[in-house]
């Protein structure tokens, strides 16, 4: 959408270049803002592993515990859930300026490395964050072999 965008002046030299930068480092085609990111990427998530488990982050906040679903099939980790919206039940008489907070439906799946064990999740949700630990198969975690 704003790359079809001209800007006049300095700004259209600060545009060029910065199309440039996102080119020249792989960045193009990447949103350059919050508003720009592709719809259905709610909640945001950090995926990281530990050497014994590989832990989830995703951020959702306004959301009750209750209605979020946490589901492991075939190596794929799906988070789903539903935020509410703030606005007045009559929307007739509210006058919207902008709209930036996700409301609605909303799903993401995780492909998860083969070595995790389904039946050794542990999930909690704490100030807006729910933290998905998922433990690696004990067969799977390096040990030391005693040489006799």
């Amino acid at each position: 959408m704003f790359a079809s965008m001209t800007y006049p002046g300095a700004f259209g030299d600060f545009e060029r270049l910065r199309r440039e930068l996102d080119d020249l480092f792989g960045l193009a085609g990447l949103p350059t803002s919050i508003r720009s990111a592709a719809p259905g990427a709610f909640p945001a998530l950090n995926i990281g592993n530990t050497p014994t488990s590989v832990e989830v982050y995703a951020y959702a906040p306004g959301i009750d515990p209750a209605q979020v679903d946490v589901t492991i099939d075939r190596g794929v980790m799906t988070i789903s859930g539903e935020r509410p919206s703030v606005l007045p039940k009559d929307e007739s008489k509210v006058s919207v300026y902008g709209n930036e907070r996700f409301t609605g439906r909303f799903r993401r799946a995780i492909s998860l490395p083969e070595d995790v064990d389904p039946s050794k999740v542990d999930a909690t949700y704490r100030d807006g964050v729910l933290r998905v630990s998922i433990a690696r198969r004990e067969s799977a975690l390096p040990r030391r072999i005693t040489v006799q």
